[in-house]
């Protein structure tokens, strides 16, 4: 699906994490499952992630993009900023998403655009509004990721998640 472009962190954002001994910008390039279905996320911070996913190769059997591509698409959006709002002393983990599908698209590109709707210090919540190449919207999603503290490395193994 193309070559996995990396992400675009503010400096100070990125120093934080590099400090930790971290590669913000490897680490959140979409997962495994963003890679196989084409997700590049193009700008990433607290305020807004912007991400693209082709609908080729994450349709139905009607040839529409999947509603479940869509979710991944919303997911690891806000997921990201989840995350950057938190900080690098906290993990962000989706407790809640739903998303809303107003049209089908056959072909092209989708872009996600993430954006804080509530920002806490223990559960972040973003809107992400997924639209085709003609700016048209395609689904509307929300999604909650509680911010939890980082495990100590004295957790067990089975007690880290």
């Amino acid at each position: 699906m193309g070559e996995q472009q990396r992400v675009k962190f503010p400096q100070e954002v990125i120093d934080e994490y590099a400090a930790l001994g971290v590669d913000l910008p490897a680490l959140f390039s979409a997962g495994h499952l963003g890679n196989r279905m084409g997700v590049q996320i193009v700008e990433a911070s607290a305020d807004r992630v912007v991400g693209t996913m082709p609908v080729e190769g994450n349709t139905q059997p009607y040839g529409l993009l999947h509603g479940g591509a869509s979710a991944v698409l919303a997911e690891t959006l806000g997921s990201v900023g989840s995350m950057l709002h938190g900080g690098s002393s906290k993990i962000a983990v989706g407790v809640d998403l739903n998303c809303t599908h107003h049209r089908g698209v056959c072909s092209g590109l989708v872009t996600g655009v993430a954006t804080p709707v509530h920002r806490g210090r223990s559960t972040a919540t973003y809107e992400v509004v997924i639209s085709d190449e003609e700016g048209r919207r395609v689904c509307t999603a929300r999604l909650t990721c509680l911010l939890r503290d980082l495990p100590g490395d004295s957790l067990p193994a089975a007690d880290r998640g």
